[in-house]
């Protein structure tokens, strides 16, 4: 009877040591934080993967995701500069960069989000409202690229500043919508704003094709009339010339002169063998008697 009692005295420390041990042993996993709580206090954080200890019935543990994680925000109605309505539209990315703070503020990850999404929202409602509408949704500037990265700086300053223990990746905005009951009013506006630039971009082109002939028109008069001038002036300069050649030959030989200019007239005289009259003493009478 004695020994039935060691017995069971001695099964049941060695449960309760396998329970203790069980109670003070923990996994940290992969991509998790694993916080040891000790009257509600955080006394130690633990981060790399294994098996952990802590105090039985003292301590406790909770876990807290170590990834980054995507907020995606409801859409919300804002004003801009313009005084346009618009839905909009953002998600941001973000991470438990001190699980200390983060459990001594917001404790949840749900917690987290809605102070993620309060700041986000106070930001992107003033910054949009700092700005028109055409601006926020033009393709070719970068104001959109430019106020994501503002919006991710304030958002991480203001989070940081309240010592959240969160840490902001990336805010991007998806989409900025009309309110239904707006789009069709400021799609016809639209229209008849880029019909209005259509005619101004014709017009401004009829302008210069005007602009364009008259010059190309005055130009190839003056090139025309300089080159009829230099024309005449190079058929003044040869005939001047030819005059000199025929007064030099002239001078050498006046008689020879006389006969090359009269064989010359032949030439013209007798195209197309016309029958003509001469007088016995007629030049050509005298040159074609050998006189």
């Amino acid at each position: 009877m004695k020994n039935q009692k060691k017995l069971i005295t001695a099964i049941i420390v060695v449960a309760l040591v396998i329970l203790l041990g069980f109670t003070s042993l923990f996994i940290v996993n992969e991509g998790e934080y694993k916080v040891v709580l000790q009257f509600g206090e955080a006394v130690q954080i633990y981060q790399d993967p294994g098996i952990k200890f802590k105090i039985p019935f003292i301590q406790s543990v909770t876990s807290l995701p170590k990834r980054q994680m995507l907020y995606d925000s409801n859409p919300t109605p804002i004003l801009t500069k313009d005084k346009k309505p618009i839905e909009v539209d953002n998600y941001t990315v973000w991470r438990i960069e001190n699980p200390k703070q983060f459990l001594q503020t917001a404790q949840t990850i749900s917690n987290g989000e809605k102070r993620i999404d309060n700041a986000v929202y106070n930001t992107v409602r003033r910054k949009l409202s700092e700005i028109d509408y055409g601006d926020i949704i033009s393709e070719t500037g970068s104001a959109r690229g430019d106020l994501n990265k503002q919006i991710s700086d304030e958002v991480a300053s203001v989070l940081e500043r309240d010592e959240y223990g969160i840490k902001i990746v990336d805010v991007r905005i998806k989409r900025t919508d009309l309110p239904n009951e707006n789009k069709e009013s400021v799609f016809k506006r639209m229209i008849s704003d880029r019909r209005a630039i259509a005619a101004r971009y014709l017009s401004e082109g009829d302008e210069e094709y005007r602009k364009i002939t008259s010059n190309a028109d005055r130009l190839a008069k003056e090139l025309i009339a300089e080159a009829q001038a230099t024309s005449k002036k190079i058929i003044a300069e040869g005939e001047q010339e030819a005059a000199s050649i025929y007064n030099a030959a002239y001078g050498k030989d006046a008689e020879f002169y006389n006969l090359y200019r009269t064989l010359e007239s032949y030439i013209t005289t007798f195209q197309g063998e016309p029958i003509i009259m001469l007088p016995i003493t007629s030049p050509y009478a005298q040159i074609l008697l050998g006189r």
